[in-house]
């Protein structure tokens, strides 16, 4: 008896994370898939702010509505105010401070910045967390960073006519410390509250942030011109790239490790590449391929690192008398 309820409790584990990196794979692609289609929506009269402000003022009513077909759950005072802090690291100065850093540096530079994440979020699992840093954790997490590198590197045609600026590169850095903070930080409340009872309040005051700062670009959008398949990106960046995935987080972020989550960032590059080949901007070379052998290798490593909590229980065993 002892024995079977061990192998369910295993295959109980197993299918969880099984759930969790596929949530993570599968926005990883949506927010991927926004590079180049972001690209596209920036290129007529909506802004990079505008986009942004879509963005949080359309996850917010995504999430409200489907509030209304789950259970209603009361918010305690203390964690609507850990849920604004949360918002502040996730969504306004990850967004916020990668869209205005983007405006000032190149492309490329932002891009490369943003393969900092999965480090920054070891480094701070590590300090605030006491996750161990193993020699696989560290492997995997240099080799994504390698293969994404590489990958970046690789797209010639990312450069976009700006060259670098040290402003833009430091606001892009600050957003990836952002993110990572988030991920470190606000694990308790993803497992305390429904996903979307979390995200409502989170786009909530996330909107009510970028709102007085994006009002006059948004305002002076002649909404009349844009055309029907910009309407269609924005619709898919809104709804596919921002309410889906961030679900899909909050559902991850409930069963992975907060590095392990991180790592997922390295694959945006390489859905972004071949998006951009599809769409016949872009070409897929070997070293391209050798790019996505190393993320897919460093993601998991990356997984199969031992946790703090996986050490503790085998010192415990070994301590443990051994008539026990």
């Amino acid at each position: 008896m002892h024995s079977k309820k061990h192998l369910y409790i295993q295959f109980n584990m197993k299918t969880k994370n099984y759930t969790g990196h596929l949530c993570m794979l599968l926005a990883s692609i949506a927010w991927g898939l926004m590079a180049p289609i972001g690209k596209d929506i920036m290129s007529t009269e909506v802004t990079a702010l505008s986009l942004a402000t879509f963005r949080m003022v359309g996850g917010a009513l995504c999430f409200w509505i489907a509030s209304l077909f789950i259970k209603h759950e009361e918010v305690k005072p203390h964690d609507l105010m850990m849920l604004f802090f949360a918002s502040l690291f996730a969504i306004v100065f990850n967004q916020g401070m990668y869209i205005f850093g983007l405006s000032l540096t190149s492309p490329i530079d932002a891009s490369i910045i943003t393969t900092t994440a999965p480090i920054a979020t070891l480094i701070l699992a590590a300090i605030f967390l006491h996750e161990p840093i193993t020699g696989k954790k560290l492997g995997g997490v240099f080799l994504g960073a390698i293969g994404a590198l590489i990958m970046i590197l690789g797209s010639t045609s990312a450069g976009g006519g700006k060259s670098s600026n040290a402003l833009g590169d430091l606001l892009c850095f600050i957003a990836q410390v952002s993110f990572a903070s988030y991920l470190t930080f606000f694990k308790g409340l993803a497992t305390k509250y429904h996903p979307i009872t979390c995200m409502k309040w989170m786009f909530t005051y996330a909107a009510i942030c970028f709102i007085p700062f994006s009002y006059s670009e948004v305002s002076a959008i002649p909404f009349t011109d844009i055309a029907a398949k910009t309407w269609g990106e924005i619709t898919f960046v809104v709804v596919g790239a921002t309410a889906m995935t961030f679900l899909l987080l909050m559902i991850a972020q409930k069963i992975l490790r907060p590095t392990v989550l991180s790592m997922y960032n390295y694959t945006q590059p390489i859905v972004a590449s071949v998006v951009s080949v599809m769409m016949g901007i872009g070409t897929f070379g070997w070293m391209k391929g050798v790019a996505v052998v190393l993320v897919f290798t460093g993601v998991y490593l990356v997984t199969q690192s031992k946790s703090r909590a996986q050490m503790l229980k085998e010192m415990e065993r070994k301590t443990a008398p051994s008539g026990e």
